[in-house]
């Protein structure tokens, strides 16, 4: 799979190489500060391509006695660094437009700079949707991550086309330090997103939408002896994940009947999470008499009060470390 993420990631990279030097083509055919802004962002494309090639396969390296969670966290140093290029671009970007807006040179050929630039923003969109369609299949932030960037990178070319043809028309030359503004805009928008992500990850900063699979997967699939769980947490290792939780059991179990139904339930998780690694940390708790108010088992032995139906676990009830 590892293999196939790098095929991947090496070919949007030769893409993004190719692209680049059609735009400063295009740059230099027009003169125009709008498709150098865009020319800049493809330079970011190339540099963080290069450095998501390296992150996907030191990502896949097996897990050795200094990273004993893997490598997988330095998918979160590569969207990390791909979001600091592209905050560094639009900074460059916007720098680069204030000083036209003082002193507008003339453009020249700007259909030949549609034509290019429009053909570099269908080669790009084509390319991110492939990208995070691949990503979400793969389990993969890097290849998602670039594959947003080059999506970002295709609709400002696309807002840029349709500036030109506005200033073909009208002759407004300060439309195009104005795009390339826009387009500086976007660009550190997207920058912050992506180093929020990676300081997300960094922090081991709880993904909610995994705690919520996790329980809705443990829900669908309780076992009456299944009787509580708390202080669950759950660890992001690039797609690589660590859960631990306390579970619940009927005291009177025996060691190896505990330990099969503990099994069972990281299995269940293992089996319908979409990662490429799930280490499932199970500690279990022998139940209390306040148990009994939501125990599922209907013919228990030592059953000190009613049952009042079981708790759907969710995220107010698993993340807190304390029984229910």
């Amino acid at each position: 799979m590892i293999r196939k993420e790098l095929r991947i990631i090496l070919l949007s990279l030769g893409v993004s190489l190719v692209l680049t030097v059609a735009k400063f083509a295009a740059y230099f055919l027009t003169h125009s500060v709008a498709i150098l802004s865009d020319a800049l962002e493809s330079i970011i494309n190339v540099v963080a391509g290069a450095f998501a090639c390296y992150s996907i396969y030191l990502a896949g390296k097996p897990r050795d006695e200094n990273h004993p969670y893997g490598h997988g966290k330095v998918e979160f140093f590569s969207i990390g660094f791909e979001g600091a290029m592209i905050f560094i671009a639009g900074v460059l970007i916007l720098y680069k437009a204030i000083q036209y807006f003082i002193a507008q040179p003339q453009l020249e050929q700007i259909d030949n700079g549609l034509w290019m630039i429009g053909g570099t923003a269908a080669a790009n969109m084509a390319m991110g949707l492939y990208l995070i369609r691949s990503g979400k299949t793969l389990g993969s932030i890097t290849l998602s991550g670039n594959g947003q960037h080059l999506l970002t990178d295709a609709y400002s070319s696309l807002a840029l086309i349709a500036a030109l043809l506005v200033l073909k028309f009208t002759g407004f030359m300060w439309i195009d330090p104005l795009v390339s503004v826009v387009v500086a805009g976007l660009i550190l928008r997207k920058g912050y997103q992506l180093m929020r992500q990676s300081i997300s990850g960094l922090m081991d900063e709880t993904d909610m939408k995994v705690v919520d699979k996790v329980a809705e997967i443990l829900n669908r699939n309780r076992r009456p002896a299944w009787i509580d769980v708390h202080n669950m947490r759950v660890q992001q290792y690039g797609n690589n994940y660590h859960i631990d939780c306390h579970v619940t059991l009927p005291w009177y179990l025996e060691l190896s009947q505990a330990h099969e139904e503990l099994k069972r339930m990281e299995d269940c998780v293992k089996r319908e999470m979409d990662a490429h690694e799930v280490e499932f940390f199970i500690h279990a708790d022998p139940c209390v008499p306040e148990s009994c108010r939501h125990c599922g088992i209907e013919v228990c032995p030592v059953r000190k009060h009613p049952s009042e139906g079981r708790i759907e676990w969710n995220r107010a009830n698993v993340l807190p470390n304390r029984k229910h």
